[in-house]
């Protein structure tokens, strides 16, 4: 009887025993799912927006203290120097909108250059006009293959967004980029780094307006005093092709420009 009564009590303490085990190997488990699960998004989600304060009398625009030195600690730009009346042409090309070769045609026209930021949907509907932007001397920038918000997403994936459009370009044209512009201007000091670690130049801007939405263009005079009242030494603008305002007022720019005597450089002689 007390054998029996011995044997309950080893098996119940058993018992107990394995619960025990059971409900902390649980908790271990979770734990480290916890862990794993931190560890996979554990990258700066931190959102910046591009902006600046526009300057008077054609000066160059305030971009803000912290925004400029995390740019151009990670080898990027916003604005040439502020001596040489000096601008940089360029141009978001997310789509095609039918303006594009217009735009090339009066670039021809006044021996202007510029650069082309586009977008894995540009390249794969309209590789005909990426073909004669390469032929016609002017650069063709990355602007990632999906348009993402650049901070919400891994370094694993930045990569993938950038060198997968990289790599479709240079394998249909033979042509390397090397100028990139995040999408919507969002950034981060990791996004920035990562991008100047593949080899790219982050290209900010040191003018733009509002010209993207085709629903709601600005007339040509409205275009033409915002733009031309915001020259500025070293400015980098940008325009954007899918606008019909900006093909249609984009000669008068550039001839008003060159009036004043302003000079129309590529990246490629940044200073």
């Amino acid at each position: 009887m007390i054998k029996e009564k011995n044997k309950i009590k080893n098996i119940v303490l058993l018992g107990t025993i394995l619960l025990i085990f059971s409900i902390c190997v649980i908790g271990v488990n979770k734990n480290q799912d916890a862990t794993i699960q931190t560890t996979s998004k554990s990258f700066d989600t931190k959102i910046m927006e591009w902006g600046m304060k526009r300057g008077k009398d054609n000066q160059q625009p305030d971009f803000g203290t912290e925004n400029r030195k995390i740019l151009e600690e990670n080898e990027g730009i916003c604005v040439g120097n502020n001596i040489d009346k000096t601008i940089y042409l360029t141009f978001d090309e997310g789509y095609e909108a039918g303006y594009t070769e217009s735009i090339l045609n009066i670039l021809q026209q006044n021996n202007v250059k510029a650069t082309f930021f586009i977008t894995s949907h540009y390249l794969n509907t309209a590789s005909t006009l990426v073909e004669r932007i390469i032929n016609e001397g002017h650069i063709i920038g990355n602007h990632t293959c999906n348009h993402p918000n650049m901070p919400t997403i891994s370094d694993e994936k930045i990569e993938e967004e950038i060198m997968k459009l990289h790599q479709a370009v240079y394998e249909k044209f033979n042509y390397e980029m090397k100028y990139f512009r995040p999408p919507q201007g969002k950034f981060n000091e990791r996004t920035l780094k990562k991008t100047s670690e593949l080899g790219y130049k982050t290209v900010m801007w040191s003018f733009a307006y509002s010209d993207w939405n085709e629903k709601k263009q600005p007339s040509i005079e409205e275009a033409k005093e915002k733009i031309v009242s915001n020259f500025h030494c070293g400015e980098i603008m940008l325009l954007h092709p899918n606008s019909k305002t900006n093909a249609e007022v984009l000669d008068t720019i550039i001839k008003e420009a060159k009036n004043q005597g302003y000079e129309f450089k590529s990246l490629d002689e940044f200073n």
